[in-house]
């Protein structure tokens, strides 16, 4: 589906936006471990979130949903049942990987698949540390799925450095180690989002230069209830939309405001991006709060490598937004995006490009500048949900406006995306 977009005058109004995608799995995941029943409210609908529910049904749990309310019922300590086809996860790199720690300590095989976008992401990092665990897991020559998991008699608690920046191997491990009754010891030399640590009430010790975290069977889940806040990586494009729009001024309700996954509201605002941030509350530990977005003025700033793991996902908003503000905008040490739902680097080269934009490509980012083409401009999404929603924001930005081949997959996310822009925008 090609979706056409024209130059919007302004956006106003409140958004109320469904719960955090990274939230959200963990919600069910968890709701999915404990023995008994747990309620989570304001659950993502977004088709990765669904693949986690589909092959936490296969394995034994019920899921009931009621309006805005999901009830799960979950199988308990290694209560789990043997699938009786392959595992398949979407698109979704957080269902395979985060479930292949908690299948990793069952007592049958499983085999976990994905879509094709998927099927071509790398799975040895964390092939490797659940092996150190005494995992019997492995992946195809190539390093990428399908992941085959076998029962392990010799699982053991671990102290173990993480050598890669991602909160998905880091949950594995996590995911794993809640089976063996001693502690085992996640070290983290870069922050990565946290939501596993703070809904499982792990212990965390952080120091300069790494964070230790301690996990063992006393951590295990719980039924619980939740009421997931919204997405902030769903917020930011509209945030980006409404500070590059005139006379525009929009309130996002009940955002996630954890803070390893608030970089780019930091980007942003460094930026010049004027964002009021209130109605601050906890929602099991996590910091949830209202934003307010108005019309700005943004320059272009450095981006330090150390926040890149905190805007992995924001990369591709925020060049948009750098786009539209003074001077060159470039971004470096964001190599991870090459292994993302699409090769994100490439991906936005290309379409900046086509947009009549000067484009640097490096290894591990880009730099852009020069002014976008006074031209209608048809951009590809790559089957990328990201992608897909920065490049109708710029779209909406652009005098001549522009077209999103493929833009459907923004459903992987939000599939309510363009609903919600119609309700803010003024054309």
């Amino acid at each position: 589906m090609i979706k056409k977009f024209e130059k919007i005058r302004s956006v106003n109004g409140e958004l109320k936006l469904l719960g955090d995608k990274s939230l959200s799995h963990r919600s069910i995941m968890f709701a999915a471990m404990a023995d008994g029943e747990s309620v989570i409210r304001n659950c993502s609908d977004s088709e990765d979130v669904s693949s986690t529910m589909n092959c936490f049904e296969k394995l034994g749990c019920r899921f009931e949903k009621n309006n805005d309310a999901i009830k799960v019922t979950g199988r308990g300590f290694k209560g789990f049942i043997k699938a009786d086809t392959e595992l398949y996860a979407g698109n979704s790199g957080t269902t395979a990987r985060l479930i292949s720690g908690v299948l990793a300590a069952q007592n049958f095989k499983s085999v976990i698949t994905g879509d094709e976008s998927l099927s071509n992401r790398p799975m040895m990092r964390i092939v490797e540390p659940l092996k150190f665990m005494g995992a019997d897991i492995s992946v195809n020559e190539s390093g990428k799925m399908p992941i085959t998991i076998n029962p392990s008699l010799s699982l053991k608690p671990v102290e173990y450095r993480l050598k890669v920046a991602s909160a998905q191997v880091k949950s594995a491990m996590l995911l794993c180690a809640l089976h063996m009754e001693d502690e085992s010891i996640i070290i983290e030399p870069e922050a990565t989002r946290n939501h596993t640590e703070k809904l499982l009430g792990l212990k965390t010790e952080k120091t300069e230069s790494v964070t230790r975290i301690y996990v063992s069977k006393k951590n295990y889940p719980e039924p619980f209830e939740i009421t997931v806040p919204s997405d902030i990586s769903s917020a930011s494009f509209f945030i980006v939309l409404a500070a590059l729009s005139v006379n525009s001024d929009i309130t996002i309700r009940s955002v996630s405001l954890n803070e390893t996954r608030t970089g780019a509201l930091t980007v942003l605002k460094n930026m010049g991006a004027r964002i009021e941030i209130g109605n601050l509350h906890l929602e099991k530990g996590e910091e949830t709060g209202d934003l307010r977005i108005f019309s700005s003025k943004l320059k272009n700033v450095e981006i330090p490598h150390s926040i890149i793991p905190n805007i992995i996902d924001e990369i591709p908003i925020l060049s948009v937004a750098g786009v539209f503000a003074d001077g060159n905008f470039k971004i470096t040490g964001a190599k991870e995006l090459r292994v993302k739902e699409s090769d994100r680097i490439n991906s936005l080269v290309v379409n900046f490009k086509a947009a009549g934009l000067s484009v640097k490509e490096f290894e591990d980012g880009f730099e852009l500048s020069g002014s976008p083409a006074n031209i209608h401009t048809t951009f590809e999404s790559f089957g990328d949900h990201r992608i897909a929603m920065a490049f109708s924001v710029m779209s909406m930005l652009l005098e001549c406006g522009g077209s999103v081949k493929n833009f459907e997959s923004v459903a992987v996310s939000n599939p309510g995306f363009y609903n919600q822009v119609l309700a803010l925008s003024n054309f």
